[in-house]
């Protein structure tokens, strides 16, 4: 499961009651672009192996926004991101998460969405943010992104919202991962600003050489990197994704054709479009899968999403586990080590005790809804590979 460091309001005793044996968490107190010492490593995996559990995957370490651009400081940070991995290679990190998604990380509208059942999930709503966009930070050309009908649609949601409303959802939208709390709009349109031009092709070759850069290290260290999909896999905010469907999977592999260069498998992102078969996307990519985020959306009307339960929603939960299993018994018949695929249960529900507690900092990350999907997974895990070994 994922511990967000001391700081976390679920302690890591209750990740091990859980029934997880490690943790994926990262150094967040670090500015991004700055080295990882080895010292501020040990220190965190200490925290970790004094309760019980091991640390092996990190998640994330972020690759700043002038790698991204390939200008400022770029050159600096993209040693700095190399010698972190050398330190994390020496403290017995085996893999590490990243993703390339320009200024945002993942984004919802609603961060305690009601569920019939009375628990809360992450919702994303298409019209509440075509407002944020176009009347909330009036980004320069976000209206010929929309159809016109939506355009008058969402005109007609803002002028009904009263200022409480608006703040919120614009604080939903910008607050809504470590690292970028707080920012005002104004910090917002900056950002959006440096990419002014940049297109798809652009953020591709400029990934590409990042990983030229970084791969071989992580070879030597013997570290896998591992990309996070986009979230929602779609462009977003007049910015390119790129890392969103099989083709991107394709052209990743075959970018940096690697052992070390793999991906962060995460079918949540990628079920956040329609068009994307997440098991044939796995299929695609298995033998480069470094880590595994399972989880589940349930789409409505209009574009609209929202995390499901983790077996229920457009994933097909249990044939990706079964192909993950297949997955790790090919490795392990191939005599390789490191034959386990680590996983951690995404975006629990909030529910039960933890609906009377105040807001989770880290939205979609409370313990019951996590806890949950962790025991359905395992529960679904243990059922195919019984079944296998019985035949």
């Amino acid at each position: 499961m994922r511990w967000y460091g001391p700081d976390d309001r679920v302690p890591l005793s209750f990740i091990r009651q859980a029934g997880a044996e490690g943790v994926v968490t990262s150094l967040h107190h670090i500015p991004y672009g700055e080295v990882w010492s080895r010292g501020e490593i040990e220190k965190r995996s200490a925290e970790v192996d004094a309760a019980g559990l091991f640390w092996n995957v990190v998640e994330s370490l972020p690759v700043h926004e002038d790698v991204k651009l390939r200008s400022g400081d770029f050159l600096r940070h993209i040693e700095n991101y190399r010698e972190s991995l050398r330190n994390l290679g020496a403290c017995g990190i085996r893999t590490v998460v990243y993703n390339f998604m320009p200024v945002l990380d993942w984004i919802r509208t609603d961060l305690r969405y009601r569920l019939p059942d009375g628990s809360e999930a992450l919702y994303f709503n298409r019209l509440e943010f075509a407002v944020f966009e176009l009347f909330i930070l009036k980004r320069d050309g976000a209206a010929a992104d929309y159809p016109p009908a939506v355009v008058e649609e969402a005109e007609k949601y803002f002028a009904g919202l009263p200022a409480a409303g608006s703040e919120a959802l614009c604080r939903n939208i910008i607050d809504n991962f470590p690292g970028f709390k707080g920012v005002t709009l104004d910090a917002v349109r900056g950002m959006l600003a440096r990419y002014a031009g940049v297109g798809a092709d652009e953020l591709r070759e400029n990934l590409r050489l990042f990983l030229k850069a970084v791969v071989p290290v992580a070879e030597e260290a013997g570290v896998k990197l591992a990309i996070h999909p986009d979230d929602p896999p779609r462009p977003i905010l007049g910015l390119p994704r790129i890392f969103s469907t099989k083709t991107d999977i394709e052209w990743l592999l075959k970018a940096v054709d690697s052992p070390a260069n793999c991906v962060n498998f995460c079918s949540g992102s990628f079920s956040g479009r329609l068009d994307n078969d997440v098991t044939a996307m796995f299929k695609s990519c298995a033998p480069r899968v470094a880590f595994l985020h399972l989880r589940s959306t349930e789409h409505l009307a209009g574009g609209d999403f929202f995390e499901a339960n983790h077996l229920e929603g457009v994933v097909d939960m249990y044939s990706l586990v079964k192909l993950a299993v297949a997955e790790q018994k090919r490795r392990q018949a191939a005599g390789r080590e490191d034959w386990r695929i680590p996983f951690r249960p995404d975006h629990g529900h909030t529910m039960m005790d933890d609906l009377a507690k105040p807001p989770c900092a880290n939205p979609g990350y409370t313990a019951i809804g996590r806890m949950k999907g962790l025991a359905e997974i395992r529960g679904l895990e243990y059922a195919i590979m019984r079944g296998e070994d019985e035949r």
